[in-house]
């Protein structure tokens, strides 16, 4: 039965994790190293809670549960009696190829271990454990709390158990699980980011302004946002990181990295979080 559930790093991803599983009647316990993150990450969750309640889909004393249900700490040796862990750190291999092995050492030994990783191996995290049957990708979307898709990857070692709790676990959490192989990108930025360099190739080799691009996407293609302002909003060092990914992971050069796209990374301009990407902010 799972009950408390550990989230790990108190970015944007992780802050959104711990609010849904927060909102869905779990205990959780926000972990990250620096404190001054775990104080703005709770700002962020109650404003975000606040903003349900505005709407009216949310009253004020289900927010002060979900606030009540959250907290936080500086070490992962507080998830000990965890029943679940998400780890929501920053997309590098070995980083969280060390986290999975000190988690593996921590918890109890039936908790699942799943990764919010866009699009590192699931299975090389898995093996970083003496678990890798209880260790999974469950890749949120952002916004966490707006957007309903996680998807599931299956690492060579997962077992059709654990799949099938943490699936369960997405819809008490109100999301739809989709089950995604263990290859590089998985479904959704396999085909996500070669639009998005397909869309900064076009600006690079002047076939449209951003603000072209974008409208012909978004009124001819009905996306809601487009891609450039999408990259923008998911940061362009992320954007190259995956891309990265793809191209070392599948070796195939129509996944190489838009060379204007390493030259913004290179100057700073990361989108939206700097202040400047394709558009200014």
């Amino acid at each position: 039965m799972i009950k408390t559930v550990g989230v790990i790093g108190a970015g944007t991803m992780g802050n959104g994790i711990a609010q849904v599983f927060a909102q869905s009647g779990f205990t959780v316990t926000l972990v990250d190293v620096a404190q001054p993150m775990l104080d703005r990450a709770r700002v962020t969750i109650e404003k975000s809670l606040g903003k349900f309640v505005e709407k009216g889909t949310l009253t004020a004393s289900d927010r002060d549960a979900s606030l009540g249900r959250l907290q936080t700490a500086t070490s992962i040796d507080q998830l000990s009696d965890a029943d679940y862990v998400v780890e929501a750190i920053v997309e590098n291999a070995e980083t969280k190829r060390g986290l999975f092995t000190s988690l593996d050492a921590i918890t109890k030994p039936e908790v699942i271990l799943a990764s919010n990783t866009s699009s590192i191996s699931i299975t090389l995290l898995g093996a970083a454990t003496k678990r890798p049957d209880k260790v999974l990708g469950m890749h949120f979307m952002n916004p966490v709390p707006l957007m309903t898709l996680v998807e599931m990857i299956r690492g060579q070692a997962t077992s059709d158990a654990t799949m099938r709790m943490a699936s369960e676990l997405c819809t008490a959490l109100g999301k739809t699980p989709v089950e995604a192989a263990d290859y590089p990108g998985f479904i959704a930025n396999r085909i996500l980011m070669p639009m998005i360099n397909e869309a900064i190739f076009a600006v690079m080799e002047g076939v449209g302004t951003p603000e072209a691009i974008d409208a012909v996407m978004k009124l001819g293609m009905n996306h809601p946002m487009g891609p450039l302002t999408l990259a923008d909003f998911i940061g362009l060092d992320v954007c190259l990181a995956i891309l990265n990914v793809l191209h070392d992971g599948i070796g195939d050069p129509k996944y190489r990295p838009c060379p204007l796209l390493r030259r913004m990374v290179a100057a700073g301009h990361l989108g939206r979080k700097s202040g400047q990407g394709f558009y200014t902010y």
